[in-house]
């Protein structure tokens, strides 16, 4: 039988089934002890789940890395929300249990997490999930799921691989994951990539299909999942897993390699993060700078907005880490899916096409004005950080953009305070207007970085979240490749650079179309660094723009991506 998924971490892996379930946390037996006992229950669990996962991240800081660690000390900062504690004191002031407070909080806060349609949002429900569950355990005295013992050739099944879960876990003895939900960018898939285990997420009842000992073969790349393969299945499988890992131990020659084509001509290579330590794991990747450092993340989870300092400390530590190196920052890209309670943004009928990005950031330049001198302030010392402004639509949003900056400056100046006076201010292009005026827009910028991912869905008109019209958003679509041509080319007239950070800058197929054109910059995720480097390392100039000649001469997406694939696969 062939199971169908998300293809969350490449690889391909063999061997039986362990499936994971989750343990009875049945607390309908639990006694009312009333108000003080409760509370005092409720808080003695909160700082035992304290512990434990301060531990926790330790060990899977030392397995798997810094920035999967914070994965779990983010949990912690989520619990200690005074808003939600209080949530649940007042359950208990009203006759619940500690348990029962608990679950009806951390339950309700998830349900509204996994109400969001971004894929960010939902892995706060399944931290969420993840605290009530083991805050549930630690109250009922459970033993918790511990896969610290598994045999070797293991395949863990579960709903959801979370992070306490991969702690002791010995990935020597685990082959391949499977989960019931998750997406590429979910925390089960970050954990499979760093611990370089295969993975193949969202697959509906996989629980109820697969049981403990049936034999799976896992293919990460292609998302697909084999249940209780024969002979013949298996020696296809394992010449394939060989292929995989000689293809992985061959990209390690690209690591400390410069980007250059098989011409000799360089490219910048940069990597995508949402965090300091994000920054250092792209710097061990082999990323020669930072295309997208996402600055919204510094103010979620968090019950106010961070001031100056937080923010400088920040973006400085970055700047610190990639010294000599550029590191362009997104300013706070809000709104739409990204709602921030404490931000006190409206509810839209609309979102998407609502009061968010730098729309809501120049109508709060109180706001506004305290990220923009932490990042004048950050640059002062390695004089390597850019400012990009996101879903910039025309020339005034960059204009009175620049007008705030200069005010920042002056500020500075006049409190004698270290700033980069020569910053340089570009746009993310990610929207049709942007598209379209690019020629106008470039005029007055310092660089250009297009956004795929969301360019995409506006020229497509397409919620890349329905599943009903999610066949149309591709960037193979003619209408998107024209629009990325013409942004490039409007650059390179008035000599300004021109990057990409959107998921094509790492398509295998796209990658030489974008060098035809003249992209200046390719922003990927760490882990797609060396792949990307091999692929421009192969071509020729007279090769990928006879390809593109090809390319752009047909006349649907499919079209394209066939082509290309076929071309590329040779």
């Amino acid at each position: 039988m062939i199971l169908k998924g998300i293809n969350a971490s490449d690889g391909v892996g063999l061997g039986r089934a362990v499936c994971v379930r989750e343990e009875s946390l049945d607390y309908s037996a639990v006694p009312y002890s009333g108000k003080e006992t409760e509370k005092n229950r409720l808080r003695e669990a909160v700082e035992e789940f304290n512990l434990r996962t301060s531990a926790m991240a330790g060990r899977i800081r030392e397995q798997a890395g810094p920035k999967e660690a914070e994965i779990l000390t983010g949990q912690i900062t989520m619990l200690a929300d005074p808003f939600m504690l209080s949530q649940m004191q007042e359950a208990i002031d009203g006759g619940s249990c500690a348990e029962a407070a608990a679950d009806s909080v951390l339950g309700m806060y998830a349900d509204m997490f996994a109400a969001v349609d971004d894929e960010l949002m939902r892995q706060r429900a399944t931290d969420v999930r993840d605290i009530r569950s083991r805050l549930l355990s630690i109250l009922l005295g459970a033993a918790g799921i511990d896969l610290s013992n598994l045999p070797a050739g293991t395949i863990l099944v579960a709903h959801d691989l979370t992070p306490s879960m991969t702690v002791g876990l010995n990935k020597e003895n685990v082959s391949g994951i499977v989960t019931e939900t998750g997406g590429r960018t979910s925390h089960s898939a970050i954990l499979a990539r760093a611990l370089r285990l295969p993975a193949v997420l969202s697959i509906p009842k996989a629980l109820e299909l697969i049981q403990d000992g049936d034999g799976l073969i896992v293919d990460g790349g292609e998302g697909v999942v084999v249940l209780n393969p024969d002979a013949r299945t298996r020696a296809e499988y394992l010449s394939k897993q060989e292929d995989y890992q000689n293809t992985v131990a061959a990209l390690e020659v690209f690591r400390d390699k410069p980007t250059v084509d098989a011409d000799g001509k360089y490219y910048h290579l940069y990597a995508n993060i949402g965090s300091a330590a994000e920054a250092a794991d792209a710097a061990k990747s082999g990323a020669e700078g930072i295309g997208l450092f996402r600055t919204e993340f510094l103010f979620m989870d968090r019950t106010s907005v961070p001031d100056e300092t937080v923010q400088y400390e920040a973006y400085h530590a970055v700047s610190k880490i990639m010294a000599g190196k550029e590191v362009i920052i997104r300013t706070l890209d809000v709104g739409g899916d990204k709602a921030i309670e404490y931000l006190g943004m409206e509810k839209e009928d609309n979102p998407f096409l609502g009061h968010r990005a730098i729309r809501y950031c120049l109508d709060r330049p109180d706001l506004y004005k305290v990220q923009l001198r932490a990042l004048l302030r950050a640059g002062a010392e390695e004089k390597n950080i850019k400012i990009m402004l996101p879903l910039v639509t025309c020339v005034e949003e960059v204009r009175a953009a620049r007008e705030l900056l200069e005010q920042c400056k002056k500020e500075l100046a006049a409190a004698n305070i270290p700033y980069d006076k020569d910053i340089k201010l570009g746009i993310m292009i990610e929207t049709p207007a942007a598209a379209l005026t690019a020629d106008v827009l470039a005029k007055g910028c310092d660089f250009f970085s297009i956004g795929t991912n969301d360019l995409t869905q506006y020229i497509m008109a397409v919620d890349r979240g329905n599943a009903k019209v999610e066949k149309l958003y591709s960037h193979f679509q003619p209408a998107v490749l024209r629009a990325i041509r013409n942004v490039i080319s409007a650059g390179k007239r008035v000599g300004i650079p021109v990057g990409m950070c959107g998921e094509a800058a790492a398509d295998p197929c796209m990658i030489p179309l974008l060098m035809c054109w003249g992209l200046d910059e390719f922003s990927v995720s760490a882990s797609s660094i060396l792949s990307s480097r091999a692929q421009i390392y192969r071509w020729h100039e007279k090769d990928f723009c006879h390809l593109t000649d090809e390319a752009m001469g047909l006349s649907t997406a499919s079209g394209v991506a066939g082509y290309l694939k076929a071309s590329v696969d040779q």
